[in-house]
C-alpha cells in the first residue's frame, strides 16, 4: 500500500513539473496541480434494508489534486486524499443509554473526469478507490468513556474498497472552492463473516483548494 501511494505522489510531483515547463498564456490548456483541505459529513446505509439507525458525523479531508486537459471542455483529475468517515448511534444497555462514534480514516484515491462547461465550473465523475487505515471506536456512557482501536486483523473487515463519486469545482483564479458526494459500492464487512454490522458509507465533502 505504501508503495502505491508514493507511486501515485510520483506522478503528481511529475505533473506538476510538467506544468512549470510547459505553461503558456492560455491557463485552460495547462496541466495544474493544487492542494485542498476541508471536512466530511459521513453516515452509513444498509443496502439489503436491515434496520441500522445511525446519525451522521463530521471528519477531516485534505489532500492533492492535479487536473489534466483533454481539449477545451474536458480533462482528467485524479486526487489523493486523508479522509474520515463514520457515524454516531445509540442504543440501550441494561437501561443505560450507550452512545458509539466512529471515526475510519482513509486513504482515497479518485479519478474524475472533468466537464468544463466554462472557466469557473468544472463538473465531476468518476470511481473512487478507498484504503481502510485505522478505525477508532467511542463508547460514552453516563457513567464512563471507553476508546477502542480496531485490530483488523481479528475481524473480517473490508479495508480495500471501491466507490462512486461526483461534484462540482468553482475555479476562482487559483483558488478551488469544491464539493463531493460519494458513497461505497461494496459493504464493509468483507465475505460476511464479520462480527461487525454491515454498511456501506456515503458521505458529502467541502473543500477549499489552490492552483499551484
Amino acid at each position: 500500500m505504501k508503495k502505491n501511494i508514493f507511486a501515485i505522489l510520483t506522478c503528481v510531483c511529475m505533473a506538476g513539473t510538467m506544468n512549470a515547463q510547459g505553461a503558456d498564456s492560455n491557463t485552460s490548456d495547462n496541466i495544474h496541480i493544487g492542494l485542498k483541505i476541508g471536512a466530511n459529513y459521513s453516515n452509513i446505509y444498509d443496502s439489503k434494508g436491515e434496520k441500522y439507525d445511525a446519525d451522521g458525523k463530521l471528519g477531516f479531508a485534505t489532500g492533492a489534486f492535479v487536473s489534466i486537459p483533454i481539449g477545451r471542455f474536458l480533462g482528467i483529475q485524479p486526487e489523493i486524499l486523508f479522509s474520515q468517515k463514520g457515524f454516531t448511534a445509540t442504543s440501550s444497555v441494561l437501561g443505560t443509554d450507550v452512545k458509539l462514534t466512529r471515526t475510519t480514516n482513509y486513504i482515497d484515491v479518485p479519478i474524475f473526469l472533468a466537464i468544463k462547461p466554462s472557466e469557473m465550473i468544472t463538473l465531476l465523475v468518476g470511481p473512487q478507490y478507498s484504503y481502510l487505515m485505522k478505525q477508532n471506536d467511542k463508547f460514552t456512557n453516563p457513567i464512563t468513556n471507553i476508546e477502542t482501536n480496531t485490530d483488523f486483523d481479528t475481524d473480517n473487515i473490508r479495508k480495500n474498497t471501491f466507490c462512486l463519486v461526483g461534484g462540482v469545482d468553482i475555479n476562482l483564479n487559483n483558488l478551488v472552492l469544491g464539493a463531493r458526494v460519494g458513497m461505497d459500492m461494496y459493504n464493509n464487512n468483507g465475505d460476511g463473516t464479520s462480527t461487525t454490522p454491515r454498511y456501506k458509507n456515503v458521505w458529502a465533502q467541502a473543500t477549499v483548494g489552490f492552483r499551484l
